[in-house]
């Protein structure tokens, strides 16, 4: 017992000494890197929105105003196969973080029941278990003698204790990744929105052009009857009659090519939703369909750019990537294992409880350093500070490419408003050339070419408004994805 003692009382020592060693942690807490930021965005127009939010605050709910947009995106948020691997993930990285807290406690096993009984022979080099025939009255066979008989139960465990933060570096990579992982969620769920709202502004798009279609068709053919008509009174050759079918025709095969777009549009936005292919509901116009007019600015380039998913990735990455710095400079170092075991065991079947004869139990402790392993852990912790260098350059080529993407998208914005200015201008002197050219050549003062020309023109001129609206729309929602602040995740 005092031997026992005497064993306990060094294992304490030498715990309590290198618990002290325990509070200088190996390697180099995170610290963030400084990232180079202009104080604004380069081409920043837009201080007409005023002050009053950051675009990166507002929800999609707020910023987007169609109904059947909205809940386009609710089911795609909410069925997107995407969306629900990440989601998955997110659980993973949940369970997996957890379960790195446990590393701290000891490891326990328990050995229910254990039977081994070996035979050996007199060829064998070694004599029977003795004491085994002694307690059953008998003499040892000389061959197929019982050379071991053991039947036992017992608890043992085994605690690695953290003397250089291995765990506790291996929480923050853990916490980090798991971050990550929230932040991929958050990146699928900005680009799904993005996804859905360009589709459906491409949807409204393709009914505008098949209406801007369908009408020209229209007017050629009233302009194909008024020129039949002076064709028939000898004013005019056949030659105005084919010219002026070929441009109804160049109208009328923009419909089909238009309705086959439209139902493969249909099918990418269902294909989003987690859905089958079918027709998708949409609103009877884009004007005002998100919040353009409402009281936004951009925000500082450190705000936003802080808060993207993507930058945040990056972030986790290197915070990862330094806490496996650590852990891998750790493995170099000494540990302290500390074990024991208590249980019963005997010879014989009937004494296996039997209880203070087949008491047993012990007390181990480890205390083991790494001399040569062929390089591999300098190797590896060589590698891993790079890794973490590595990840802090991209992690400043994300900020870089961030800002350039909101700068793009801000200049787009407001150029793409002029455009539109100038188009819409263009559509009104388009129709109006029409309808004079009409008036002319009823009245003899214009040909019939000056006509089909007048139409071609306008046709032209609706169509290229209607892709510049959409233009302008994706243009807006790309910088609404450019500010997008994180969302908080809820499992």
């Amino acid at each position: 017992m005092k031997n026992i003692k005497k064993y306990l009382s060094g294992i304490s020592i030498i715990i309590g000494l290198l618990g002290l060693m325990n509070a200088c942690k190996i390697g180099k807490d995170y610290v963030q890197p400084k990232l180079k930021l202009p104080e604004n965005f380069r081409g920043d127009t837009l201080d007409y929105f005023g002050d009053t939010s950051s675009m990166g605050l507002i929800h999609w709910k707020s910023f987007f105003h169609d109904p059947t947009l909205k809940l386009l995106i609710d089911s795609a948020l909410a069925n997107n196969f995407e969306m629900k691997t990440a989601l998955l993930n997110l659980q993973i990285s949940t369970r997996v973080l957890a379960q790195n807290k446990a590393n701290y406690l000891p490891s326990v096993n328990a050995t229910i029941a254990n039977g081994n009984r070996t035979w050996r022979s007199k060829d064998f080099g070694s004599g029977p278990l003795t004491k085994y025939y002694d307690h059953k009255g008998e003499t040892a066979p000389q061959n197929m003698f019982v050379y071991q008989s053991m039947f036992g139960s017992d608890i043992n465990f085994s605690w690695e204790i953290d003397i250089w933060k291995k765990i506790g570096s291996k929480q923050e990579q853990l916490l980090a990744e798991y971050l990550d992982t929230q932040e991929a969620k958050n990146a699928i769920q900005t680009s799904i929105i993005t996804a859905v709202a360009k589709g459906y502004f491409n949807l409204l798009m393709l009914d505008a052009k098949i209406e801007v279609a369908k009408r020209n068709v229209q007017l050629n053919d009233s302009t194909l009857r008024m020129i039949k008509l002076q064709y028939e009174a000898g004013e005019i050759t056949a030659l105005a009659i084919q010219q002026t079918q070929s441009q109804r025709l160049l109208a009328a095969s923009l419909v089909p090519e238009i309705e086959k777009e439209i139902v493969i549009q249909e099918n990418a936005l269902q294909t989003l939703t987690g859905k089958l292919p079918d027709s998708i509901k949409r609103g009877t116009s884009y004007e005002h369909l998100f919040a353009e007019s409402k009281d936004i600015s951009l925000g500082s380039p450190i705000e936003i750019v802080r808060n993207r998913p993507d930058i945040r990735s990056s972030e986790f990455q290197l915070m990862a990537a330094n806490a496996n710095a650590n852990i891998q400079q750790a493995m170099r170092y000494p540990s302290l294992t500390v074990g024991g075991v208590l249980g019963v065991n005997s010879m014989l079947p009937k004494n296996w409880f039997n209880i203070p004869g087949a008491l047993l139990g012990g007390i181990t402790g480890n205390l083991t350093t790494p001399i040569f392993k062929n390089k591999t852990l300098k190797t590896q912790y060589e590698v891993a500070k790079l890794e973490r260098d590595k990840a802090e350059i991209q992690l400043q080529q994300k900020v870089v490419e961030a800002v350039a993407e909101v700068s793009n998208a801000v200049v787009t914005v407001d150029k793409q408003r002029e455009q539109l200015s100038l188009a819409k201008e263009r559509v009104d002197n388009a129709h109006l050339a029409v309808k004079n050219a009409g008036l002319l050549f009823k009245s003899g003062y214009a040909t019939y070419l000056e006509v089909i020309t007048a139409q071609s023109n306008a046709l032209n001129s609706d169509l290229d408004l209607v892709e510049l609206r959409q233009q302008h729309l994706d243009a807006f929602v790309d910088l609404y994805r450019g500010t997008r602040r994180r969302l908080e995740i809820r499992i």
